[in-house]
């Protein structure tokens, strides 16, 4: 531990944090190696645009349905078990696509599903953990540690996935980034053996917390803002990968593509971080909303490369502006509301049940969208009109008015982890 010292200064990181960073190192390295090419390879098999659509429906179905019985075993049993189920799924996402090969597009239910399951899961339990086992001195150690994790694995697992897909023959490429994957994933079930035991307490406030909408505006506001977050990133979460492979041809054209968005992204992130003031937070979240809705028209005409790696920067500059504000002031809400001590877990399953639901009403609206129209007109119409879910969001949150003497320790604890230089959905569909 001394040369680790010497690294990163005079603080006492413990065995627990650890380990955490470790298992998230893996996930996030294994889901950037092949996240961005689950659906060119689904595509490849069908070139159905339906396919997709259902499978990613099915991802975003699942994950929420998890998340409400991920939070009750939280509370009831452990954090650390429900962390282990959610890297157990997420191996038995990708042992499956081994396994299934060629046939992949006929499991799309059972894929996507079990994909879903394996995020709600692992994300509801990792939020907790690391509220849990980070403290006020290490706080920022451990979210500047895993930012920068989550950015190196966003700029350098596409690109080289991309090249040893395009170098290998056949679907060959592919079988070897999904098995790196499930090795990594093993890995991580592996480690979280080494976790101490978690038992939680207290009654499961699910109702009451997704009632308390009624009672308190500012968390009514935020959870509808989450909704219309998901409402864009439903459909462009899968559908922009696609178009990049369509447009080249190549899979490491789509890598080149998201170690561009993720270089840019992580450098406005940092920046984001330093600059963005608290006072100025809702400004921000309007110009990020704007840019990201304008981006929307580079995809609708004339669709070539230039363009998508134009959209890369766009958003990539657009969400950080957006996010980093956005999800400060998510958990001041939070921090601020009823029973926030005693249910966090229960404010961040209601937080993920609004954010799902504008992303399955994203995703129907694309299903309709290809099965009932012609897709090549369709498809422009739909992503002008979810495009605008981010934009929509500082119409609710400028309505969000926050008792500035009534700030809580709760709040200040419940700051949320980072995702530098991940674009939210769009660069890891």
């Amino acid at each position: 531990m001394s040369k680790l010292q010497k690294v990163i200064g005079d603080v006492d990181i413990n065995k627990e944090l650890v380990l955490l960073l470790a298992v998230s190192g893996l996930y996030s390295l294994s889901i950037a190696l092949s996240n961005t090419f689950v659906n060119v390879y689904l595509w490849k098999q069908s070139e159905a645009f339906l396919d997709l659509g259902i499978y990613n429906l099915s991802i975003v179905i699942m994950q929420p349905l998890t998340f409400i019985f991920a939070g009750r075993l939280a509370k009831k049993v452990d954090r650390v078990i429900v962390l282990r189920l959610g890297v157990i799924f997420l191996a038995i996402f990708f042992l499956s696509v081994l396994m299934i090969g060629g046939l992949a597009s006929k499991f799309l239910i059972l894929l996507g599903g079990t994909l879903g399951i394996g995020y709600g899961f692992y994300w509801l339990a990792f939020n907790l953990l690391a509220f849990e086992i980070s403290e006020p001195e290490t706080r920022d150690f451990f979210n500047g540690f895993f930012g920068v994790m989550n950015s190196l694995a966003g700029m350098v697992g596409p690109i080289i996935a991309g090249f040893i897909i395009s170098r290998l023959k056949n679907v060959t490429g592919y079988t070897t980034i999904f098995t790196i994957s499930l090795i990594l994933f093993a890995g991580a079930v592996v480690l979280s053996f080494f976790f101490k035991r978690r038992p939680a307490h207290g009654d499961y406030l699910f109702k009451q917390i997704f009632k308390e909408r009624k009672n308190n505006k500012n968390w009514r506001l935020i959870t509808n803002a989450h909704f219309f977050q998901g409402f864009r990133e439903g459909t462009l979460a899968f559908v922009v990968n696609v178009f990049v492979f369509i447009a080249t041809g190549s899979e490491l054209a789509l890598g080149t593509f998201g170690l561009i968005n993720s270089s840019v992204a992580f450098l406005v992130y940092y920046l984001a971080t330093r600059l963005i003031k608290k006072t100025k937070r809702k400004n921000f979240i309007l110009i990020g909303g704007i840019l990201l809705y304008l981006s929307i028209f580079i995809l609708l005409f004339d669709l070539t490369y230039q363009k998508l790696l134009i959209y890369a920067v766009l958003i990539a500059i657009g969400y950080p502006m957006l996010l980093v504000p956005y999800s400060s002031l998510t958990y001041d809400v939070i921090g601020r509301a009823r029973n926030a001590a005693k249910a966090r877990v229960e404010y961040i399953v209601v937080k993920e049940i609004f954010l799902n639901s504008g992303r399955i009403v994203s995703i129907l609206g694309f299903i309709i969208a290809v099965t009932f129209f012609d897709e090549k007109q369709s498809i422009p119409i739909l992503l002008a009109i979810v495009g605008v879910g981010h934009t929509v969001i500082y119409f609710l949150v400028r309505n969000i008015h926050l008792d500035e003497s009534n700030e809580t320790i709760e709040e200040t604890k419940q700051k949320p982890i980072p995702k530098s230089g991940l674009v939210d959905g769009e660069s890891s569909g």
